[in-house]
């Protein structure tokens, strides 16, 4: 897809209740996904970036390029073990399965459970444990198997 479609797709959702769109043509993908903003008085974390109004993300032509991202479905405490004990469900080179349980996210002392939406590899977690992560945050990067 070049620029101009992609502004077209951005531009005729603004109009609409679509919340997340994948659309692949020709070898390439194009995620969007948008989100009701949640303001709040506190400070915000010094690594939060603010999100582009109405689009959160955007797959480009790059080496992540095929890479799908499991994003936080809610504001949370992001948690890579079951316990302070137990070994991280998962580590980057980790080889996991769709549905497979990636990680915690505890909202308001609920414990949420992430889980894989593909099979392949994970290649990056750019989340440290512990750390305080936003809705559709990314937690995991994966390398699809094909």
């Amino acid at each position: 897809m070049d620029h101009d479609e992609i502004k077209k797709v951005i531009e005729f959702l603004k109009n609409t209740d679509v919340t997340e769109l994948l659309i692949e043509k020709d070898g390439s993908k194009l995620k969007i996904k948008r989100e009701k903003y949640l303001y709040h008085t506190g400070p915000t974390p010094p690594a939060v970036v603010p999100p582009i109004p109405g689009v959160q993300e955007v797959v480009k032509e790059s080496v992540e390029e095929h890479y799908v991202s499991i994003t936080s479905p809610i504001v949370g405490i992001f948690h890579r073990a079951p316990s302070p004990e137990a070994p991280p469900y998962v580590d980057v080179g980790t080889v996991v399965k769709k549905g497979q349980v990636l990680c915690i996210v505890e909202a308001m002392k609920l414990m949420n459970e992430i889980e894989s939406d593909t099979n392949g590899i994970i290649r990056k977690i750019p989340v440290e444990n512990g750390q305080p992560v936003e809705y559709g945050e990314t937690l995991f990067q994966i390398e699809p198997s094909s």
